[in-house]
């Protein structure tokens, strides 16, 4: 069976970096884990006290991650990192410390729910700046604040925005310092302090870098500079943290020479999706593996090879066909065979993917 192969010393070390990195400038963060879909072993193996300890908060998208972060440490602040659905809202208190909201109606059933358990829920209000996504229009704003306010169970404790996930909009300097002006805004008019400017993610990091963060941006939500070691802005390493910290190994359990153009009528019936080949080539063969994983465990554009000899061909529901070449070494020896294994550099989303997948097997290093 294929595996994703977890480097879990290098994942802690870059959130141990990031948690020394923030704490020099003057920032708060919170671990965003949605990568690994609930997993509690997952959870187990990284979550140590040692590395949780300089962390404001940790969070994830779905409720059945949250609860499982509470079981893996039920002392961990927690933190909701979508709008809330409203039908939800008791279990959106009971599992998470901190929410993020942009609508009215849904934090008054959460201050219901936070009555009933005798709790005081924490709420981040998201702003719209762009990318289309959550976010309370910017001219409804402080009408929205002032009804927040009279809550008696819900705790304002500030302000943030999403960019860069669905549209891709940069997080400027222009666009977060709007942000900080609307936390003036509303301390001025309510005279009441709002502790943290949500403004950052992994996106954002190189704003730092460059000394363009706004002073006032003073809380991050950090996930895939954590688990990838990488700024999602240009996609190439931040600062000292590393990017070994997965890799998927698919076994080849067929390689023969075969032939390069399909022999038949080609109709529609076919659920796979496969590369483009030149009808020119239709007396040529060359030499073909077939790997233990498809469609149903990852994308393939979503895995990378270091081997330039490999060339996509195909992929089904449960097999992917890879083209090797000659399939041999500069010594004319051959290069694999069946049995070997194939290594593939997954992205953010192939390992949340294969993390959700059961027919691949998960192994800790």
């Amino acid at each position: 069976m294929a595996e994703l192969i977890i480097y879990k010393n290098e994942i802690k070390n870059n959130i141990k970096k990031l948690s020394s990195y923030f704490e020099k400038n003057n920032i708060e963060w919170s671990l965003v884990t949605k990568v690994f879909s609930g997993d509690i072993e997952f959870l187990n193996h990284i979550l140590t006290d040692d590395v949780i300890e300089n962390i404001n908060s940790v969070g994830d998208s779905r409720l059945t991650s949250l609860r499982n972060l509470k079981k893996v440490n039920p002392e961990m602040r927690t933190i909701y990192i979508k709008p809330p659905a409203l039908v939800y809202a008791d279990e959106v208190v009971k599992y998470a410390d901190i929410s993020l909201n942009t609508e009215y109606k849904t934090i008054e059933a959460l201050n219901t729910a936070a009555v009933k358990q005798n709790k005081i829920h924490k709420v981040i209000i998201m702003i719209e700046l762009g990318e289309l996504r959550e976010g309370v229009n910017r001219e409804s704003l402080v009408n929205f604040y002032a009804k927040v306010f009279n809550l008696s169970n819900i705790e304002v404790i500030g302000l943030g925005s999403n960019l860069g996930c669905m549209y891709g909009v940069e997080p400027t300097y222009d666009k977060l310092q709007q942000l900080v002006l609307y936390k003036e805004l509303i301390e001025a008019k309510y005279k009441r302090k709002l502790k943290f400017v949500s403004g950052g993610s992994s996106i954002t990091l190189p704003l730092i870098e460059n000394n363009i963060l706004p002073k006032g941006i003073n809380h991050f939500r950090i996930g895939e500079a954590a688990f990838f070691g990488t700024s999602p802005l240009d996609n190439q390493k931040f600062n000292q943290l590393s990017t070994n910290t997965f890799e998927f190994r698919a076994n080849i359990i067929e390689l023969e020479e075969k032939a390069v153009v399909p022999d038949g009528i080609i109709s529609d019936a076919n659920i796979g999706h496969t590369a483009e080949y030149n009808e020119e080539d239709i007396n040529s063969n060359t030499y073909k593996a077939i790997l233990d994983f498809g469609m149903l465990d990852v994308d393939r554009k979503d895995i990378y090879t270091d081997d330039d000899d490999i060339k996509f061909v195909g992929i089904t529901s449960d097999m992917t066909v890879i083209d090797v070449g000659d399939n041999k070494l500069k010594d004319g020896k051959k290069k694999y065979k069946v049995g070997d294994t194939i290594s593939f550099k997954p992205n953010y989303m192939a390992v949340a993917r294969l993390l959700n997948s059961k027919f691949i097997d998960k192994r800790f290093i």
